[in-house]
């Protein structure tokens, strides 16, 4: 049990720590804004030196495609279209349960606005029981709790393409995703393990790129600094961005790094209002290396309750048309779910899995057990002990 007695004793020093850190932040708040007006009038200079020494640069950063200045009203999305969106939830595997095996739950999502149309709200779940699933990650050093994770991004990716390519409307059609584009954690995996998550994404977004769906990742309190890093190349005091020789090591001081944990969305909130988008960026990150022609876009959106960051593969940004269309879509599912996107949040109680499902769950696997003649079917005695404490 938690004492909330003890833990009072360490809130006053918890609340000063917020408030010299609330000042130290509107400091580095007002340095990048002086920043970012001088980057406004040699924006072209900086991107050069960006594009010139991107090999010696080591920290995460993001190219610019429009002025730094931009401001665009999002417009209006016409009336009758079509969101589709999914996201997963998961049962764990546990040596404490009846059985090790862990399941995945896809939630899929289809509403339809302005149509005489039967909404889609359910989900697919799936099994996973045998050795190759439950161990094949082992030979990497990878846990099957995080390969589990891995496993429901690209089921995630292959679920939103099937469902947005098999939809049938004549309406504008877009497909939103929770979280980034970015699959940062594949930057830390092997080349095998990479060649099981990845592939199939990509193919996914292949098979929308071809029915010219639209495909969204929105992130809600984004902590990105891809594009606040790039006043970093105009706060750098060596002759060149040469990061290996000047600045090896990111952990130590390093001079440009004026704006150390200011967020992107933070210095966005300064420069736009509810329903503007900044700037269209580029990123840089180097898994993107191995992503093929599907290098991911981002910008930033004032939805009204907050700065949103959205990101769109290439051939989305680069379709004025359907990159605009696919904004405005966006922010009315913003305002439809009073600050946050209807179709993702719903796709996200469609998958989740609560105690009364995962109850319900091993109760059906225990009776299948039982009926084909495994005996001693039960839970760990730590985990009896457990759901039958005593205190």
């Amino acid at each position: 049990m938690l004492d909330l007695t003890k833990i009072s004793r360490q809130m006053q020093g918890f609340s000063q720590h917020l408030t010299s850190e609330v000042a130290a932040s509107h400091q580095r708040l007002e340095l990048a804004q002086e920043y970012l007006k001088k980057a406004f009038e040699c924006q072209e200079e900086l991107v050069k030196r960006q594009e010139e020494w991107r090999n010696r640069i080591i920290f995460a950063n993001a190219t610019p495609i429009e002025p730094l200045e931009t401001c665009i009203t999002i417009s209006v999305p016409p009336k009758v279209h079509t969101v589709i969106s999914t996201d997963g939830s998961q049962i764990a595997p546990s040596h404490h349960e009846i059985a090790y095996c862990y399941l995945l739950n896809i939630g899929r999502v289809v509403l339809h606005y302005g149509q005489d149309l039967h909404p889609i709200l359910d989900s697919l779940p799936e099994v996973f029981y045998r050795p190759e699933d439950l161990y094949i990650s082992r030979q990497w050093g990878i846990r099957t709790d995080e390969w589990m994770g891995y496993r429901r991004t690209a089921s995630e990716a292959t679920v939103l393409a099937e469902l947005a390519c098999s939809t049938r409307t004549e309406a504008p059609v877009l497909a939103m995703t929770d979280g980034s584009l970015i699959y940062w954690f594949l930057d830390q995996l092997p080349m095998d393990a990479r060649d099981m998550i990845l592939p199939p994404v990509l193919e996914a977004w292949q098979k929308l790129q071809q029915a010219q769906i639209p495909l969204m990742g929105y992130l809600s309190a984004s902590r990105s600094t891809e594009a606040t890093n790039f006043l970093r190349f105009l706060a750098c005091p060596h002759p060149v961005p040469d990061c290996i020789t000047h600045c090896p090591n990111q952990l130590e001081y390093v001079p440009c790094k004026k704006f150390e944990t200011l967020r992107d969305t933070t210095i966005m909130t300064t420069q736009l209002q509810p329903g503007q988008r900044g700037p269209l960026w580029r990123s840089n990150a180097r898994i993107l290396e191995l992503y093929d022609e599907q290098i991911i876009y981002f910008c930033y959106v004032h939805v009204g309750t907050e700065i949103a960051r959205i990101e769109v593969p290439a051939w989305v940004a680069e379709n004025s048309i359907m990159f605009d269309q696919a904004l405005g879509l966006m922010l009315a599912q913003v305002q439809k779910g009073y600050g946050y996107p209807v179709a993702i949040a719903e796709a996200h109680n469609q998958a989740v899995v609560r105690g009364g499902d995962r109850t319900r769950f091993f109760a059906l696997l225990e009776r299948q057990m039982i009926k084909a003649g495994i005996k001693n079917v039960g839970i760990s005695n730590k985990e009896a002990r457990k759901r039958g404490s005593i205190a």
